[in-house]
């Protein structure tokens, strides 16, 4: 999914000659603490509530703080991964989409974000969490998946966190079952350090009490 498929136009954007007070309007009408700025289809920066706030006087135009707009943006065709990357590294309540020639043509707002990503497969479907810690040399996801595929579960989404100052990596997978105790096991023989998984089977608090015990053995 692209950030030109998630544009809303709800949302207007600011002018430079719209006031402090008509930014504060709007941003309490449409439950959001930041908005754009735009001249004449050229995007200016985005605005934000405490930008506002520290104005000299609410009825100056937001033209004369320029300089208080934040740059950042997404094109329309970026992937809503990094349509999110940015809002998060930003901060944003809204993230201005522009076209190839730097355009403005709307606005996603992170509350629409949410709500695609709870409706993704790995977020809306049910099915178990494993969480694997790895060396980042040794991450193969193609031998992962042919351990849980081989135990007749499908992955339904993964990703990897990891720390700059670190060798190691998490990997977080959602797969297509609740009992997921010959999937541990697979992992395990084949050397995987798991570090949490989620059973929702019958099976899943003796699976779990035997996990923990023969990692309470390992660090012995």
């Amino acid at each position: 999914m692209l950030a030109e498929e998630l544009i809303t136009d709800k949302i207007p954007p600011l002018s430079r000659a719209d006031t402090g007070e008509t930014a504060l309007r709007w941003m309490d009408e449409f439950k959001v603490m930041h908005l754009s700025v735009v001249d004449n289809g050229s995007f200016l920066g985005t605005l934000s509530e405490s930008d506002v706030l520290g104005m000299t006087d609410l009825d100056d135009p937001i033209g004369n703080y320029l300089e208080l707009l934040n740059p950042a943006f997404v094109s329309q065709r970026q992937h809503i991964f990094e349509v999110v990357k940015v809002v998060n590294d930003q901060k944003l309540s809204i993230i201005p989409v522009l076209d190839v020639q730097e355009h403005y043509v709307g606005s996603i707002t992170i509350a629409q974000l949410m709500e695609i990503i709870a409706d993704m497969p790995v977020a809306n479907n049910p099915g178990a969490v494993i969480v694997l810690e790895m060396n980042l040399n040794d991450f193969t996801l193609e031998q992962i998946a042919r351990i849980i595929e081989e135990n007749g579960t499908k992955i339904l989404g993964t990703f990897v966190t990891s720390h700059p100052d670190s060798t190691k990596m998490q990997l977080t997978i959602k797969v297509n079952k609740v009992e997921i105790g010959s999937v541990i096991a697979g992992l395990q023989r084949h050397g995987y350090n798991i570090t949490f998984f989620e059973d929702q089977g019958e099976a899943g608090d003796d699976l779990r009490d035997r996990y923990d015990s023969f990692m309470n053995y390992l660090n012995i």
